[in-house]
């Protein structure tokens, strides 16, 4: 599978990385929503793990600008945000689009990298 992370905190965004890369995935990084929406433009990605926060824009946005580039089945399929803010508004756009939500910090570590490859737990 080949995996976009988009997650501004290094330490988080290297840890899936390279835990993605031991389980034999492609994996591209970056910290940057509108880099992401670049590489998303000009690649194709199996999943995106994508922090909820960004310092440029913020996942939902990325959503948004994701919903003239594929379907609605597509990103609820490969889209997985993830997040520290998990207030009742947070959890309802969510559900507005589909997409699983994984709050941060993560409970269980190798659970939730399962959970990135599988789209659910193992």
């Amino acid at each position: 599978m080949k995996f976009l992370i988009v997650e501004d905190e290094i330490l988080i965004q290297k840890s899936i990385k390279k835990m993605l890369e031991l389980h034999g995935h492609e994996v591209d990084a970056t910290v940057s929503g509108a880099q992401a929406l670049d590489l998303l433009r000009m690649q194709k990605y199996d999943r995106v793990i994508c922090d909820l926060m960004l310092k440029d824009i913020t996942g939902f946005e990325i959503l948004e600008e994701c919903k003239a580039l594929f379907s609605p089945e597509i990103i609820r399929e490969m889209f997985i945000i993830i997040t520290a803010y998990s207030s009742d508004q947070i959890l309802n756009l969510a559900t507005q689009y589909g997409c699983n939500l994984i709050k941060k910090p993560f409970v269980d570590f190798k659970s939730t990298i399962d959970f990135f490859i599988y789209n659910r737990a193992e």
